[in-house]
């Protein structure tokens, strides 16, 4: 590894590579040598892959858009986990990529690194009509909390110290971090690119602590339900809190854990489930990502 960046840091380089057990100290990162932008960077680190893992920008997908493009005009691959640049540039990157004979991957832009995109891209000629799913974990913890006797202020609180919200949980909560992963399945996996904002959605913040518990009790448990379904015209997406029954297999899906439902052609009940995962698992994502790059 010859170039670390973030906004706390900013772009340091070294051209003979980071010591691996002080890349994590920022007295020692502090050290190397740092440049103003990206395409600096790319240069002074003489770059083959980029790992991009900024912070959601429902808006535009920046930064991470700009830094992908950077990368791969630079001429090295690109592999993020951010979902924003999926929904936001996913054809011009792709086609960019291409041009110049690199890979731009997102394993762990959903589901943290399941293997959903890379699954899609072994399975020629499938043609996916439609998938629905339980696509954030925090939202998933807080109604599981909920029904186990917690109030709403208090499970987005664990959620947080636990490193799954943020400190400002609107995007989980209000349902924007499942709808952009929505948009990011429906464009890759469907072919047809979709905004966020086109996109029916609906939060959790309306329910009750009260209100959950009751509707577990009575068999009928909430649950934040992701779904896409190909139209004559497109697709039609939402995402929205929903009662299931308990012979629904997502009603069992409880804390941290996701799970996605696809029906094809060929393949009518295709499942990916994800129990607790954890940053390791988004980071393998990332990794199987560069291992595929570095050997396609």
């Amino acid at each position: 590894m010859t170039g670390v960046a973030s906004r706390r840091l900013g772009w340091l380089v070294n051209p003979s590579g980071f010591d691996p057990e002080g890349v994590c100290c920022a007295g020692a990162l502090a050290r190397e040598n740092s440049v103003s932008d990206i395409h600096q960077w790319l240069r002074a680190a003489q770059a083959d892959v980029l790992f991009e893992a900024t912070s959601l920008n429902v808006e535009s997908g920046q930064p991470a858009m700009g830094n992908i493009r950077a990368a791969l005009e630079f001429g090295a691959h690109a592999i993020t986990a951010n979902k924003g640049p999926v929904v936001h540039g996913y054809q011009e990157l792709r086609e960019l990529a291409q041009s110049k004979n690199k890979r731009f991957l997102f394993e762990s832009a959903v589901m943290d690194g399941a293997p959903i995109f890379s699954l899609f891209r072994e399975l020629p000629v499938v043609h996916l009509k439609s998938f629905r799913g339980i696509l954030n974990s925090t939202t998933n913890l807080v109604l599981t909390d909920m029904e186990n006797g917690m109030s709403f202020e208090s499970s987005v609180k664990k959620a947080q110290e636990l490193g799954l919200a943020e400190t400002d949980p609107t995007n989980d909560t209000e349902g924007w971090d499942a709808t952009v992963k929505v948009a990011a399945l429906v464009a890759v996996l469907m072919g047809v690119p979709i905004k966020p904002q086109q996109i029916q959605r609906q939060g959790i913040t309306q329910l009750k602590a009260e209100q959950v518990r009751a509707a577990r009790q009575q068999g009928q448990p909430y649950k934040l339900i992701c779904r896409a379904q190909r139209t004559a015209t497109g697709v039609e997406a939402s995402v929205s809190p929903q009662q299931l029954p308990l012979s629904d297999p997502l009603s069992s899906v409880q804390g941290t854990s996701s799970a996605v439902y696809f029906e094809t052609d060929v393949l009518p009940g295709l499942a990916i489930i994800e129990s607790d995962p954890g940053v390791e698992t988004t980071a393998y994502g990332m990794l199987a990502d560069f291992i595929h790059a570095v050997h396609t």
